[in-house]
């Protein structure tokens, strides 16, 4: 019998450690958060991401890597390098940017902005479809301000405001930051599963090529799409022009294959 109760003992010793250490984790994560919006150099990876094996995307100060959706090239004007940010400016519709080389299982994340009444998404598993723009292929996690723009009370549930997946699924919670202040962005893929962060929560969580995929996008402006969109397959990360002031910083990636 005592060997018993010490092994019970021992074994509630390691359930406790175990809660303790999620916990920790959800901390870990709100801290890291906190640290890239708040302390950390711009556009930088700390050795442990680097050991990880997370890459930059965006150096702050070039355009390395990016181009125009549909183009060879990045666009001549309307999105600009001011502050260590990508700004695309609202008004001049120079059109969506992409990342020109594809993933298929990664965790993305990033920083973002926008000025009063704001649109914008960032797109990703994106292919590029002669004649057709980037949304009809790729998800979208959405990025708004919820207070001004007229989207937020659109669609069904708040599925379109602030890290939703666009017209699909709402995020919740919904902890976005106003405009004019930096929100932390994530989005996992991994196997189908996708799962979107806001500002260090999880927000929201899919599966990609299940039947209630497909029914969810037979019932949603995506419905006529359905033979190319959202499917689990290697695609570009993308950044989208929504004729608004947006600006992005920290683009980073960890492929995850």
């Amino acid at each position: 019998m005592k060997t018993e109760h010490i092994l019970k003992a021992v074994l509630m010793i390691f359930l406790t450690a175990g809660l303790l250490m999620a916990c920790e984790s959800d901390d870990q994560q709100e801290q890291r958060v906190e640290a890239e919006t708040e302390d950390a150099p711009l556009n930088t990876l700390t050795d442990e991401e680097v050991a990880e094996g997370w890459v930059l995307l965006f150096d702050g100060e070039t355009t390395d890597g990016w181009r125009g959706y549909g183009q060879d090239a990045f666009p001549e004007s309307g999105w600009v390098i001011e502050d260590g940010t990508l700004r695309v400016i609202g008004g001049e519709r120079p059109g969506d940017i992409i990342y020109d080389q594809k993933f298929q299982n990664f965790r993305l994340s990033l920083e973002w902005k926008v000025s009063e009444a704001a649109n914008s998404g960032i797109f990703y598993l994106a292919q590029e479809l002669e004649g057709r723009p980037i949304w009809h292929s790729a998800p979208e996690m959405q990025i708004l301000d919820n207070e001004r723009h007229p989207d937020a009370t659109q669609g069904v549930d708040g599925n379109r405001k602030a890290g939703s997946l666009y017209d699909l699924i709402p995020a919740d919670p919904q902890n976005t930051k106003p405009a004019g202040e930096w929100n932390h962005a994530e989005v996992l893929v991994h196997r189908g599963t996708v799962v979107h962060f806001q500002n260090g929560e999880q927000v929201l969580e899919y599966q990609l090529g299940t039947p209630a995929w497909d029914e969810m996008v037979a019932n949603s402006k995506f419905a006529e799409i359905d033979d190319v969109f959202g499917k689990y397959e290697p695609g570009y990360i993308g950044l989208q022009d929504h004729n608004d002031d947006v600006w992005f910083r920290n683009i980073k990636l960890r492929s995850l294959d």
